[in-house]
């Protein structure tokens, strides 16, 4: 009896702890579905969850990549969340284990993933501003472009890895873009 007390009590705990990607996988307003990435660095997981807005004939990006400069939402809907079980380097930025939204800042055609520790945004505020607070910021990761060759009609967010080493890919329309992440 105590086992089976123990065992129950020990399932209840784990699964109360873990972060469930369903709580993110909400119904998009916009025709824009739930997806998920997942990798294993280090042993341990990293997940991100985002809706995936499709190009629908628009034209998002310039020759360069260059959409209108400043920091967008990376996705669709409910924020882009990531959830790490794993401390993280991601390109340049220490990111510990824990849960971030995604954002990208896409000044002069150069895009930065932006990481921050503000979870739970749902859309644009209604002055058309960003919903990121600065203040929440852990850092700024630049990313490496390249030409998305055929073109990618749904926003395509990729982890992928083996080991410690990983990658985070962003594909949409003409562009793609990609920074290293590794666990600590």
């Amino acid at each position: 009896m105590k086992l089976v007390a123990a065992t129950a009590l020990l399932c209840a705990t784990v699964c109360f702890a873990q972060t469930s990607k369903d709580k993110y996988k909400t119904p998009g307003t916009g025709g824009s579905p739930p997806k998920e990435t997942s990798a294993t660095l280090g042993g341990k997981d990293v997940w991100i969850v985002y809706h995936a807005p499709s190009v629908k004939g628009r034209k998002m990006f310039a020759a360069d990549g260059e959409i209108k400069p400043g920091i967008w939402r990376l996705g669709a809907d409910q924020a882009t969340f990531m959830h790490t079980d794993a401390d993280l380097t991601i390109g340049n930025v220490s990111v510990p284990k824990g849960e971030y939204t995604l954002y990208m800042d896409t000044a002069e055609g150069k895009w930065q993933l932006v990481i921050s520790k503000q979870t739970g945004q749902w859309g644009i505020k209604r002055d058309g501003s960003t919903s990121l607070d600065q203040a929440q910021v852990v850092g700024k990761a630049a990313m490496t472009m390249s030409k998305s060759s055929p073109p990618t009609e749904t926003l395509d967010i990729a982890l992928s890895g083996t080991g410690n080493k990983g990658k985070l890919t962003v594909k949409f329309e003409n562009v793609a873009a990609s920074v290293d992440i590794a666990a600590k």
